[in-house]
């Protein structure tokens, strides 16, 4: 459970660092832009990469089970999914209306994502690492509203970039959950 906490702490922290402002500024004005975003890419790809080589340790040195979330979640789960994947796609297209409402769709999508998975996974490895991010997407967000540098999309009206983001998010989810889920991840992901 250790190199998953580590992994968490890595990631999560570069992560939560970018939100100091101060701090940052000072960062990069000794590092200079690229130092900075090259040191920030490594710890956050360290902690990625310790983050998935924990979590499957964790679970395959003892599975602790802390509830048992009951199967029709499994449908919750899979609207999330699709939430989170539309989401994410909207983020890198064009300002339409699903980016300009969700104002930062990616933390939406980390939202959808982690509330997810903590639904149907009632093991501790997965409430710690689900959870983790949950926490981490809502202060993002509370922190995002906060800041008086902040800028955020302006309105805009449904359009081709909000279709695209649908289609490619709902094609995402269903080939995620019949065929890269069980792959990568090794675990079904189909509703039962």
């Amino acid at each position: 459970m250790s190199i998953l906490i580590l992994g968490l702490v890595l990631f999560l922290g570069a992560h939560a660092f970018t939100t100091l402002r101060a701090p940052r500024a000072q960062l990069i004005e000794g590092l200079g832009a690229g130092g900075y975003k090259g040191a920030y890419s490594l710890v956050s790809g360290v902690g990625l990469g310790l983050i998935i080589y924990g979590y499957g340790v964790a679970r395959a040195q003892g599975y602790v089970q802390v509830w048992s979330p009951p199967a029709a979640l499994g449908h919750v789960t899979a609207l999330l999914m699709a939430v989170a994947f539309i989401a994410a796609v909207a983020s890198g297209g064009p300002n339409g209306k699903i980016k300009s409402t969700l104002k930062h769709p990616l933390l939406v999508a980390a939202k959808a994502w982690a509330l997810g998975h903590l639904l149907v996974n009632g093991d501790l490895a997965s409430m710690l690492l689900f959870g983790s991010f949950l926490a981490w997407a809502v202060a993002a967000r509370i922190s995002l509203k906060s800041r008086p540098d902040a800028v955020e999309p302006p309105p805009a009206p449904w359009g081709m970039s909000d279709v695209i983001a649908i289609g490619v998010g709902l094609a995402l989810t269903v080939v995620f959950m019949i065929w890269l889920h069980p792959l990568l991840i090794g675990v079904p992901a189909m509703i039962r």
